[in-house]
């Protein structure tokens, strides 16, 4: 595989624990800079699994009758605040912390190479506060959340070596919100003023500034995933390009890598133009342009497509794909390691 085409592997991955997913990347994909745990457990639908950590919080409670539930376990009515808020360990840091034990364990083994590091995938404040908090409770429990996930983010830091570490902040309710003049599923208005624009990149700069110049940053845009499928597809990369050339633009540290969604129908140049202009100096733009359902060619398509707009850039699916059957997941290693080896060529 060519270094000219690092692979990046989003987050979720699909199979039944972290052991797994180390040993199963480091098979197939025999460069790749980062394995992340895959997300694996109750993290398995990305950040559902917080409505149960608000549930056990003090000063929230659950608006309007019962509906609808997410494969059965995840009650979708929003939470509202109702007095002062005391949240309980958000989760994450005590996943990532056991994962990177057995992520260690198995280079020690020679399982996983010295030089790869434990990629530990994050929301973005934005994106519980805006999926799960009714609207008149979002800007007061916003800084609440977020001074909860940095504590997360700090036990992390503290307990994994930061040469060892790359950091990932999830940005996806964000273009629900970019998004909402359009004929959206899913509509999240700002609670921060009309610029909503200003606001997200404002948000994604704080957080990135939360992780030390030694540990890896980076970033995934997305559109959602619900059920392998976008809230809104995209346009065209006009929107995503607006977020990375301002974040880029004001960002007050390096930036390993910008994720952005290439979605299976666009293999045209005129999806990819917007991003034409944008500064990457020293970040890799990553694009999502593998789909398991049309293999190497269809990957092939968009990367030429994409060739014109873009600087050397790495592969990546659009989203995670823990979701998804667990069968699917070594044929998709093998294809990330298909189209690598044929760029690189």
């Amino acid at each position: 595989m060519s270094a000219s085409c690092p692979t990046v592997l989003v987050g979720s991955v699909s199979q039944p624990d972290a052991a797994s997913v180390f040993r199963t990347v480091a098979e197939h994909l025999d460069v790749v800079p980062r394995i992340p745990d895959g997300e694996v457990g109750e993290r398995f639908y990305w950040i559902q699994f917080q409505t149960h950590r608000l549930d056990e919080a003090t000063g929230l409670e659950r608006v309007g009758e019962p509906g609808f539930r997410i494969r059965d376990r995840f009650d979708v009515r929003p939470f509202r605040v109702v007095g002062d808020v005391a949240l309980p360990d958000l989760g994450y840091a005590d996943a990532a912390i056991d994962s990177y034990a057995v992520f260690r364990g198995l280079q020690d083994e020679g399982v996983v190479p010295a030089a790869t590091r434990f990629q530990v995938s994050l929301p973005t404040p934005i994106a519980v506060v805006g999926a799960f908090l009714e609207p008149g409770s979002r800007a007061a429990f916003e800084p609440i959340y977020a001074a909860a996930l940095r504590a997360e983010l700090d036990r992390i830091l503290a307990a994994i070596p930061h040469d060892a570490l790359a950091i990932q902040w999830d940005a996806a309710v964000e273009f629900a919100i970019l998004e909402r003049q359009r004929d959206v599923a899913f509509v999240v208005e700002p609670w921060w003023g009309a610029d909503a624009l200003a606001g997200v990149v404002e948000r994604l700069r704080d957080v990135g500034a939360w992780v030390p110049a030694a540990v890896e940053l980076g970033y995934h845009l997305c559109y959602g995933d619900v059920e392998e499928a976008h809230f809104v597809q995209p346009e065209d990369a006009g929107t995503l390009a607006s977020v990375v050339r301002a974040l880029l633009a004001t960002t007050t540290r390096p930036i390993a890598w910008i994720h952005l969604p290439v979605p299976i129908e666009r293999d045209d140049a005129a999806y990819f133009a917007p991003l034409s202009d944008v500064d990457w100096g020293g970040t890799t733009p990553v694009l999502g342009l593998v789909h398991h359902e049309e293999g190497v060619d269809g990957a092939l398509r968009r990367a030429r497509a994409a060739a014109r707009s873009v600087p050397p850039f790495g592969i990546a699916t659009e989203c995670g794909f823990g979701r998804g059957p667990h069968e699917r997941t070594v044929p998709l290693l093998e294809l990330h390691r298909e189209v690598a080896a044929a760029l690189g060529r």
